[in-house]
């Protein structure tokens, strides 16, 4: 209960992002101290779908300086002069990638957190071939077996793990989850991190705004945050 309400007090309208990016980042710490590690070793990604640059700014002046995005046409608009005035920022794609968009990624991207399926690997090979510098990759494991999510299903992680790693010499770090909204995360968390230990990677990232604290626990190494910060997200016009 306590986690939840300091969530909540991170998003009161009043609050500047600073505000938030401060009480975030106190609960990561008082999350990681509980589970015997130090709040260095998680990193903040600061979600910035649908704000507009000013606001992430405004994070950045506040000290932030890694950022996510869902969109690589968003991602495209906003970030490029952004890290052009602080090269220190690392991006993240968060959100599904078309085959077809490796291209926009390359030089824009840090991290690619959404390696989902095969097409997408070759695709990154083909890049890779023609001479691209690869951003970092984790793969996105579908841990509820959701039809309507990407990911890769658990039982076939070790395989599409060893074929990227081995057999295509992708740059492939850690693991990523979206756990079903309905149930519990503590249980997908767990099923990512068994996965991360059985194939050697040091990368979690799992946990969102409500969560967070919980995937820190559970030994999340990114965590991916925005309302939390930034508060509510502007509904879509009808």
């Amino acid at each position: 209960m306590a986690a939840a309400q300091s969530v909540q007090t991170a998003i009161e309208p009043s609050r500047t992002i600073a505000d938030r990016l401060a009480a975030v980042r106190a609960e990561i710490d008082v999350a990681a101290r509980a589970a015997g590690r130090e709040a260095a070793s998680v990193d903040l990604v600061a979600v910035g779908k649908t704000y507009d640059a000013d606001v992430m700014v405004e994070a950045i002046e506040a000290g932030q300086r890694v950022f996510g995005e869902n969109r690589v046409q968003e991602a495209a608009a906003k970030w490029p002069a952004l890290k052009a005035r602080w090269p220190d920022i690392r991006l993240h794609l968060i959100g599904p990638l078309q085959t077809n968009k490796v291209k926009d990624i390359i030089g824009l991207v840090d991290v690619l957190q959404t390696l989902d399926r095969e097409s997408l690997a070759e695709a990154l090979v083909r890049a890779r071939d023609r001479g691209a510098s690869l951003p970092e990759l984790l793969v996105q494991i579908n841990t509820g077996r959701e039809p309507q999510k990407a990911g890769v299903v658990p039982e076939d992680a070790d395989a599409f793990l060893a074929r990227c790693r081995d057999g295509r010499q992708l740059p492939v770090g850690g693991l990523m989850c979206i756990p079903p909204a309905e149930e519990p995360p503590a249980l997908h968390f767990a099923l990512l991190r068994d996965i991360a230990r059985r194939n050697g990677l040091a990368q979690l990232s799992m946990g969102m705004s409500g969560d967070f604290a919980t995937a820190v626990r559970f030994g999340a190494t990114m965590v991916r945050v925005g309302s939390a910060i930034f508060g509510a997200r502007a509904a879509k016009p009808a």
